[in-house]
């Protein structure tokens, strides 16, 4: 009528580059309504022309990936009803808004229904600003500012707004608040507050949502009962209350039109819900982790011919009945979760299951073999199949073959015998294959090493022979390789060294045979190194670069036959050992917490254990039962991080370094039976987390240091060093209570005439005189019983066999 454009669509038009400030598009000054979204405009600025098309009433600039701040101009839309700015989350791009400009928008666009900001960066908004919400009270229908990085408080009043229907905050877990008791937004239909701060209770007052269709409170601080009135909202179509502290009982539902219903993870009690078998739209359903107890005949289920994925697994309390259920039809099923479950037998209703994507059997009492029809299902049927785990079981017999397209396959800690058919190399998509803790046997397939996509190959603790797989391709995605606890022999594949993301590596326990893998040093991701007890020798080196080995925390070549000095090469470049920073909130371990738990093998406090998570920031350097000689390095108390030191069982001189004392978060100090000598640093007391130390076995002497954590230390620490004394061996020192107490300050050892100069000065003529006449009387061969007396006192062993005869005879020991 007028020749003028009032609306412009042109999203989803994969329009590319720049938005240009002086494009024509801002010369429309009577367009009504614009719409960019889902383009891609290059991390373009939001144009400032766009605040001079002052008649807009809807503007939609979503995802098309703008950057930068929201310009002021766009406060001059005082006409807008709908605004969509939200972008794609990213921590280093994306749209900006801050406090002043929000008050300018919010000032002048009275008549807003719809505002969408999601993934915008609002950090900068106070909760006063935020709370000028409230004056759009008669106009706003839909709120939704998904992952903004709001914070603060919010008031309950946004919740309380006459006209929401849709209120979506979620994602920002600084962002606090309760839910309203009392005066409800009663035409919401929508709301989510997953992953933010909100606390307290879900009042009583939520029922008074007539018309919510979707609810969802997970990940949340929630606690308290769960109110009755919730099962009454007959509009539900979706519930989600996962992940938060409620402590009560699943009411009978009222409404049918439920589709999803998540409750997992939560403090709920009582029987399994009969009513439930009555929500004929029911698809997905997931009451794992919440206590439920009582008697469920798995049969019931049924009655849900839409079920697509079930998850009861966790519930302690709870008995499935699953023996009945060989007639159940779930024509829909596609992910079934019975881990922790109590079943005692083998599914039969999944024979007559057509399209299984993911199935979790695990930690359950299944024994005996796998039924034939299902090792048919995998390679005949469930074609789209990605995730099996049968793992802590009593499956017996062979293995099953996992199909082409899985990604997940585990059937570890299990009774399954055999060989490992090369027919597991046609799952090409294969991500996680473990195997581990059966009875299998044979080689391991050498073609494992060539597929691309598998990221955690876990094979350990079964009688595996033959070589390590010699075929590691480039550009594989290798980031734990476990094949300990095996007989494997050999040479170590130097195809490893193509594994660039390895993170963990454990052969140890096997038959090995080799020198030490240097070229393993230049991994940028290497964490995690075990060797321990196999036949490698030699001596360890790394090359001068500080790149070697720079994320390492564990290290492990205990039992085996290395000689030579200690690795000081290595140890000065461990840079994983060094300030890790363990100031992170809560525990944190390696590999993927949902799908696999990277575990090692280590001698902890003078156990052996395995640990089946690793901590962050867990560092162990384990060079024990080998023929390392020399001194201990200076360098190593640059380690400060350093949880655990195992030099023990070597052929190690010289005395205890200073520096030891400076790692200051060590729990546990080996150091026995070695060569060592001279005094026990005084520092060491220092050492305020050191729970386990063992010196034994050693030429050390003078007084053992009192104070701290060495007050907590008995014989065995100390026993085998003759020429020790203290209260920790009942071996009172000669004139101690007339010696001046300890010190922890360095000035007397570097003024080099402390109360130890002079005691040792005093005793050193004594020693000398009888060692001369020692070394006097054995070579002349009279008389003997002196010999042997001042033998026994001093602990003189005569050394008539090389180092490695010693190292051969205590590992046999």
């Amino acid at each position: 009528m007028s020749d003028h454009v009032i609306g412009l669509d042109l999203s989803c038009n994969n329009l590319k580059g720049e938005l240009h400030p002086n494009s024509t598009i801002f010369q429309l000054k009577h367009l009504h309504q614009l719409n960019l979204a889902f383009n891609n405009f290059s991390l373009s600025s939001m144009p400032i022309g766009v605040g001079d098309l002052v008649k807009l009433t809807h503007l939609n600039l979503s995802k098309c990936y703008l950057n930068g701040n929201i310009p002021s101009t766009i406060s001059h839309l005082s006409k807008l009803v709908s605004l969509d700015l939200s972008s794609y989350w990213s921590e280093q791009v994306g749209l900006k808004l801050n406090s002043f400009i929000w008050k300018k928008l919010i000032h002048n666009a009275t008549n807003l229904r719809e505002l969408h900001l999601n993934s915008v960066d609002m950090s900068s908004i106070t909760e006063s600003s935020l709370s000028m919400l409230k004056n759009l009270s008669s106009s706003l229908v839909s709120l939704s500012l998904r992952k903004t990085e709001l914070q603060g408080n919010l008031s309950s009043d946004i919740l309380s707004l006459p006209n929401l229907q849709r209120l979506d905050l979620s994602f920002n877990q600084n962002l606090s608040g309760q839910l309203p008791k009392s005066n409800w937004s009663t035409p919401l239909r929508y709301l989510n507050l997953r992953l933010s701060a909100f606390s307290g209770e879900i009042p009583y007052s939520i029922g008074q949502l007539k018309s919510l269709t979707q609810l969802v409170l997970s990940d949340c601080n929630l606690d308290g009962m769960v109110p009755l009135s919730l099962w009454n909202l007959t509009q539900l179509t979706y519930l989600d209350l996962s992940f938060n502290k409620l402590n009560g009982f699943i009411g009978e539902f009222s409404t049918y039109s439920l589709q999803s219903l998540y409750l997992f993870n939560n403090n709920l009690q009582g029987h399994f819900p009969n009513s439930i078998f009555q929500l004929q739209n029911l698809t997905y359903l997931d009451l794992s982790s919440t206590n439920l107890s009582g008697v469920v005949d798995f049969h019931q289920f049924s009655k849900l011919n839409k079920l697509s994925s079930l998850d009861l697994s966790h519930n302690s309390f709870l008995s499935i009945n699953i023996d009945s259920s060989a007639d159940s039809i779930l024509p829909n099923l596609e992910s079934l979760y019975l881990s922790s479950a109590n079943i005692k037998s083998f599914p039969k209703f999944l024979a007559r299951v057509h399209n299984l994507q993911w199935l979790d059997l695990s930690n359950n009492n299944i024994h005996g073999k796998i039924p034939k029809w299902f090792h048919k299902k995998l390679l005949n049927t469930w074609k789209d199949i990605r995730y099996i785990d049968l793992s802590f079981n009593n499956f017996q017999g062979d293995l099953p073959i996992p199909p082409s397209g899985i990604k997940y396959f585990s059937l570890s800690n299990n009774n399954f015998t055999g060989y490992i058919s090369s027919t597991f190399c046609n799952a090409s998509s294969l991500y996680m294959l473990d195997l581990a803790h059966n009875n299998l046997t044979g080689m391991i397939p050498q073609c494992l090493g060539t597929l691309t996509s598998l990221t955690v190959l876990d094979m350990q603790m079964n009688n595996l022979y033959g070589s390590i797989p010699r075929t590691f391709s480039k550009g594989n995605a290798f980031e734990t390789i476990k094949l300990n606890g095996n007989q494997l022999e050999g040479p170590l594949p130097q195809s490893l060294a193509n594994c660039s993301y390895l993170e963990v590596l454990d052969l140890g326990d096997n038959n090995v045979e080799d020198t030490f893998p240097d070229w393993l040093e230049t991994l940028p991701e290497l964490q995690v190194i075990s060797l321990r007890s196999n036949n490698l020798h030699g001596a360890i080196t790394c090359s001068s670069t500080k790149h070697t080995f720079p994320k390492l925390r564990i290290f492990d070549v205990s039992n085996n036959n290395f000689s030579g000095p200690l690795p000081t090469s290595c140890i000065k470049n461990f840079q994983g050992m060094m300030n890790v920073n363990d100031n992170n909130t809560g525990l944190q371990y390696m590999g993927d917490s949902y799908y696999y738990n990277d575990s090692v093998v280590v001698t902890m406090k003078g156990f052996f254990m395995e640990l089946t998570k690793i901590l962050t920031t867990f560092t162990t350097i384990d060079l024990s039962n080998n023929m390392f000689e020399g001194e201990i390095p200076q360098v190593i108390g640059e380690l400060n991080s350093l949880k655990g030191l195992n030099l023990s069982n070597n052929g190690i001189i010289g005395s205890i370094p200073q520096s030891l004392s400076h790692l200051r978060n060590l729990e546990w100090l080996d150091l026995s039976c070695n060569q060592l000598k001279g005094e026990i640093p005084v520092a060491l007391t220092n050492l305020n987390f050191l729970s386990v130390l063992n010196l034994s076995q050693n030429h050390l002497e003078g007084i053992i240091p009192k104070g701290q954590q060495f007050n907590t230390f008995g014989n065995d620490s100390f026993e085998g060093n003759t020429m020790l004394c203290g209260f920790q061996l009942s071996k009172s020192c000669k004139n101690e209570e007339d010696l001046p107490p300890h010190s922890t300050s360095e000035d007397e050892e570097e003024s080099g005439f402390g109360w130890k100069a002079v005691a040792i000065g005093y005793a050193c003529g004594a020693i000398f005189g009888l060692l001369l006449g020692y070394n006097v009387f054995f070579f002349t061969g009279k008389p003997e019983w002196l010999a042997r007396h001042v033998e026994h006192m001093f602990d003189i062993r005569l050394k008539r066999t090389n180092n490695r005869a010693i190292a051969n005879r205590r590992r046999m020991n």
